[in-house]
């Protein structure tokens, strides 16, 4: 893959080094927000079946991309909506405890404690002790021993959103599945950037926001819901996820049953006409490129930055446990932290600070330009 930054509309003079916390859009995402907004002011022109047949078209993108039938996908809100909404459909038969992992995102944290406290089962935190360089190892390791036939649920981002540890999913998944413990997974900070096959990893929920490595706009994504979820209850009561939604005379028939799978997640006023068309944008230019060539990308372009760090010793994990999208670097004390927030802001070097480490998140976008300058400056800060 080739640099992909003439796609974007990103100042020149930014080493934008922070997709984790929010990508920018590219321009034909961008003009497909404006027609959206266009197509608003004569709203006269949108005929039933326009509120149904571009979410259908995201649905099957995305269904695609992560391998599963599109009636499995739910347009959402939020990553936290989706969380909710698969979290609310554990079965309180299901096992004495619940697994999550320490410093998880708070959106999965919070759905899972209040499902164990209504169902008075007990949130276990997968918690390691191990050093930089040895936690991927340690964590994967921690994960799997914590797997029992009493777990009901497993609630863990794909990659780790602090450091960019990555998780043996498919060995996660299978001890899951062997343990009737359902496996839902945050792919917000990965989708995009790294394959996830959930037939492979034996996923039962996927969720995933856009506005991250999936390139898309803000408050829209996408959640795949297994078949375990599939006579749940959603977290609203939608008219438009009803079976007889399309039939806008007879809407008051009240039809009762939902539309199949995982459409009756789908969160209300789903068929948003400025959003959606810039979703799909977003994931047509996603499959076009490949989630793993997107990693491979990122792979080569950090390269330069992982050799220096090793050179000052900042403790790597190995290869397989990290990810080259998002990098949690914890800098040894030769390197002035409070000098260096200073000049990175002065030398307009965007990264995000997550506990003690800094956290670099390139993408396509980036360039070995947007590397050096992080690497002088870093180095510029020794002391």
């Amino acid at each position: 893959m080739q640099n992909q930054k003439a796609l974007f509309s990103l100042d020149p003079d930014v080493h934008y080094l922070n997709c984790a916390y929010m990508s920018p859009i590219m321009k034909s995402v961008e003009q497909k927000g404006i027609e959206g907004l266009i197509r608003k002011r004569n709203p006269y022109h949108l005929v039933p079946e326009d509120f149904f047949t571009e979410v259908a078209e995201a649905r099957q993108l995305f269904a695609e991309m992560i391998n599963c039938r599109p009636s499995q996908i739910a347009l959402i809100p939020s990553a936290s909506y989706g969380l909710s909404a698969a979290i609310s459909n554990i079965s309180p038969k299901q096992g004495t405890h619940a697994l999550t992992l320490d410093q998880e995102f708070p959106s999965d944290f919070f759905p899972l404690q209040r499902w164990c406290e209504k169902h008075d089962k007990e949130l276990k935190v997968i918690r390691i002790d191990a050093p930089p360089g040895e936690q991927g190892d340690a964590w994967n390791r921690e994960i799997l021993d914590s797997i029992n036939e009493n777990s009901a649920a497993l609630v863990m981002s794909s990659v780790h959103w602090m450091n960019g540890i990555r998780f043996d999913l498919q060995a996660i998944g299978e001890k899951c599945a062997a343990n009737n413990c359902l496996l839902i997974v945050d792919g917000t900070q990965s989708f995009g950037a790294l394959p996830i096959d959930v037939q492979e990893t034996k996923i039962d929920a996927l969720v995933c926001a856009s506005y991250k490595c999936m390139m898309g706009p803000y408050s829209i994504g996408l959640a795949y819901l297994g078949e375990a979820f599939n006579e749940g209850i959603p977290l609203e009561e939608s008219w438009m996820n009803r079976t007889n939604a399309m039939n806008f005379r007879d809407l008051t028939d009240y039809e009762e049953h939902y539309t199949e799978d995982a459409g009756r997640y789908n969160v209300g006023e789903f068929s948003n006409f400025i959003l959606v068309p810039m979703l799909i944008e977003a994931l047509k230019q996603l499959k076009a490129w490949g989630p793993a060539e997107v990693q491979a990308y990122c792979r080569e372009l950090v390269q330069p930055l992982l050799s220096y760090c090793e050179s000052i010793g900042v403790s790597l994990e190995k290869e397989e446990n990290r990810s080259a999208h998002l990098l949690g670097l914890q800098l040894p004390e030769s390197i002035d932290s409070e000098e260096l927030l200073k000049r990175l802001k002065e030398r307009k070097i965007i990264v995000s600070v997550r506990g003690s480490t800094i956290r670099v998140s390139p993408s396509v976008y980036n360039s070995p330009e947007d590397i050096q300058a992080l690497i002088d400056t870093i180095e510029s800060c020794r002391v």
